[in-house]
Formats: structure tokens, sequence, C-alpha cells
């Protein structure tokens, strides 16, 4: 399970999450946990790899969404990141950049214990 200092060690911003929880850290935990499921993580390496950059942005974007107002910092440089290129269009390579994604999204599920 996770806790508030696990995801205090991880790097998240809890107490910036928690406000927008209403100071309610069951449900911030409760919304931290279902976000490691979201399809949009897979979403985005497919269409990345496809170079469709249009449904990719969608995915990014979403992701973006989710992870910066749970304030899971680590999580959201990386999709900050692909998100704001893919919004500029540029196409590149992605790779470092979804490896990173995937590596702390990774840490963050072994916080849950998956």
């Amino acid at each position: 399970m996770i806790t508030l200092d696990a995801l205090k060690e991880y790097g998240a911003d809890t107490d910036d999450a928690l406000e927008r929880c209403m100071n309610n850290a069951d449900f911030y935990i409760m919304l931290v946990g279902k976000s490691l499921d979201d399809a949009n993580f897979e979403k985005l390496k497919e269409k990345i790899n496809e170079k469709n950059y249009e449904e990719a942005f969608s995915a990014a974007h979403a992701l973006k969404g989710v992870v910066t107002n749970l304030s899971l910092t680590p999580l959201a440089r990386p999709v900050i990141e692909i998100t704001e290129a893919l919004r500029a269009g540029e196409d590149r390579d992605y790779s470092a950049l979804v490896t990173e994604m995937d590596e702390q999204l990774a840490r963050l599920k072994a916080l849950a214990g998956y």
C-alpha cells in the first residue's frame, strides 16, 4: 500500500496534492493508485511508435493532467516534456523520455506493491 511518507520519499509534492484533495489522505492515495493503471501510458507509447503524434498528444495531455494534479513530480517531468514536444509537433526520438516515464511509473507501482 502506498503511504504519504513513501510518496514524499518518491518526490511527490504531497502537501500540494492534499490541498486539491481537501486534505483527505485516503482519497489522494486512492487516486494515486488508480492513476497507475491509466491506459494512456500504453496508448502514448503505442502512438509514438506509430508516429501518430496527434493521438500521442491526446494521451500525453491526459496523463499530464493526472500526474500534475496528483503532484507526482518525478513522473510529471517526462510526461510534461513529451506533451510539450508533441504539442509543438516535434518529430523526434522520444525513447529517452518514454524510458524515464516508464522507470518513474515502475517506481510508483513498486510502492503500491505491484
